[in-house]
């Protein structure tokens, strides 16, 4: 073999393993900018037939139950969904034996802005006895307050009804809270009594 034939085979074979470098290079580009265009909206977790119990020193705070609970941890703002349904009741350490209530067809948790939504038939029921219907409602953990759109119908411990046709806003616990466009059907038996 002569030198000018060993120095063209040698050429060839440089030249070959650089376009071979290039494309793999290129592909690898590829593939990582496809990564990055890929949907990450799915669940991370997904808890069948919940049944979650939440304590504070010991004391238990909250019981939820859903058929199906998903959490989605891979976007920007994670959230925890049961799309499905459910039932929480919440406990009140002056009131152990009486927990409020709140059942929807639908819920959303934002752990970190600490918000949530109930959509869909929404009940709940105070420590208190009081009844709310209606059909979303929003809390702001970070502000304790508790609000909505929709038109309120509140049914009291003492039969007394009210409705808030546009709405209302509460403090997260219901010790106060402002009915927007309201009317009702107070029970006059028992305002009477009270007033004596």
């Amino acid at each position: 073999m002569s030198l000018i034939s060993k120095i063209k085979f040698k050429n060839i074979a440089y030249l070959l393993s650089c376009a071979i470098f290039f494309i793999i290079t290129s592909c690898e580009e590829d593939l990582t900018k496809g990564n990055d265009n890929k949907n990450k909206n799915f669940p991370s977790q997904i808890i069948n037939n919940a049944n979650i119990i939440q304590r504070d020193s010991g004391f238990v705070t909250l019981k939820a139950k859903a058929p199906i609970i998903e959490k989605y941890e891979l976007i920007d703002s994670p959230y925890i969904v049961a799309k499905r349904g459910i039932n929480i009741e919440f406990f009140d350490k002056k009131k152990p034996k009486t927990p409020g209530k709140i059942t929807a067809k639908y819920a959303r948790i934002f752990e970190y802005k600490k918000f949530y939504e109930a959509k869909g038939n929404v009940r709940i029921t105070t420590n208190e006895g009081q009844r709310f219907a209606m059909q979303s409602i929003y809390w702001d953990q970070k502000k304790n307050r508790i609000y909505t759109r929709d038109t309120v119908f509140v049914t009291m411990e003492d039969g007394s009804t009210l409705i808030g046709a546009n709405g209302m806003t509460a403090k997260d616990d219901f010790s106060e809270y402002t009915f927007f466009n309201s009317s009702g059907d107070i029970n006059s038996k028992k305002l009477s009594e009270n007033q004596k």
